[in-house]
């Protein structure tokens, strides 16, 4: 079995989209490498251990000689299977039920796989859509108002200039009539003396 007929098996067990599946095994096999390439044990209990490990330098037998010789220092990977793994796969009764169509891999399965998954999410945006399309109507109201009273302020800006503009002009025919009857009676005040 290859990454692809992995792939399509765990979609039809899972009950979970092909593309979502590809993507994680994806993701899972670099994660794995990733880590273990530092030096850190990758342990998924029931299942498998990943361990790196460094050999140090030692002497050996040469397989085809059997004359004596010095390896050198090396690095390893080294996978173990874990106990519960290896009883499930030497004793079948014990291995875990696969659903119709995971193994042996039938494709109208996988094509039917994360149907149900995939219903849901549309369902569950379905509901959703509502709730994002009040907030927009919320926030163009909003913009509505902000406008109108924008317009409000501007035409009021207006009106108050308008009524500035009206009280100065009667304020400025007053101030110069103000000195003209000033002058008028001094001269009346001199005339009386």
């Amino acid at each position: 079995m290859n990454r692809r007929e992995l792939a399509k098996a765990v979609a039809v067990q899972a009950d979970v989209d092909l593309k979502t599946v590809t993507r994680v095994l994806e993701g899972f096999t670099d994660v794995v490498t990733g880590v273990a390439s530092k030096g850190e044990p990758i342990s998924i209990p029931g299942f498998v251990k990943f361990v790196k490990v460094d050999r140090p330098a030692r002497m050996g037998r040469n397989p085809a000689t059997g004359e004596p010789m010095m390896f050198k220092a090396s690095k390893k990977v080294r996978v173990s299977v874990a106990k519960a793994f290896r009883e499930a796969v030497m004793t079948p009764t014990k291995a875990p039920r696969l659903v119709r169509g995971a193994f042996p891999i039938l494709e109208e399965y996988v094509k039917k796989a994360g149907a149900a998954a995939v219903a849901q999410a549309k369902a569950a945006q379905a509901k959703k859509a509502p709730a994002k399309k009040a907030p927009a109507k919320r926030a163009a109201a909003k913009k509505s108002t902000a406008k109108k009273s924008a317009a409000k302020k501007t035409t009021a800006k207006k009106t108050a200039a308008r009524k500035s503009a009206a009280k100065r002009t009667p304020a400025r025919k007053t101030a110069r009539r103000a000195p003209a009857k000033k002058a008028a009676t001094r001269r009346t005040t001199a005339r009386r003396r």
